[in-house]
């Protein structure tokens, strides 16, 4: 599983592994890459992943290999998709100080303020 996870992160990441963005996200050991992204990131990975899905799904991909260089080859495909558009890479993007769990507890609590509108887009 952590070949196949990496290899996603490898792709969209310009080769960086699991490891890599964390060291460079700079999180502790217990945190979760994904719960330290901004929208555009996690969007961008969010794809990855689904599009990685679909692909398995349709394509009938079975084994660990397969499924892995599918994964990587995604990766690359969102990458040179963010490229071709002029975007920012995944790696060069700012990493939120909260993590979304903390965020989320926020808008729970200004939900719970009459007085305050909810910001989805923050």
């Amino acid at each position: 599983m952590r070949k196949f996870q990496n290899a996603g992160y490898m792709g969209l990441y310009g080769g960086l592994t699991v490891d890599d963005i964390h060291k460079r996200k700079k999180l502790k050991d217990d945190e979760k890459i994904l719960d330290f992204m901004g929208s555009t990131e996690l969007i961008a990975n969010l794809f990855r992943i689904s599009q990685t899905e679909e692909r398995l799904k349709k394509d009938k991909i079975y084994g660990c290999k397969k499924a892995t260089n599918t994964h990587y080859e995604v990766g690359t495909k969102v990458r040179k998709a963010i490229e071709d558009i002029g975007g920012t890479l995944p790696e060069d993007l700012p990493t939120p100080n909260k993590n979304i769990k903390e965020i989320e507890k926020e808008q729970l609590k200004r939900l719970k303020d009459k007085n305050t509108k909810l910001m989805l887009d923050e």
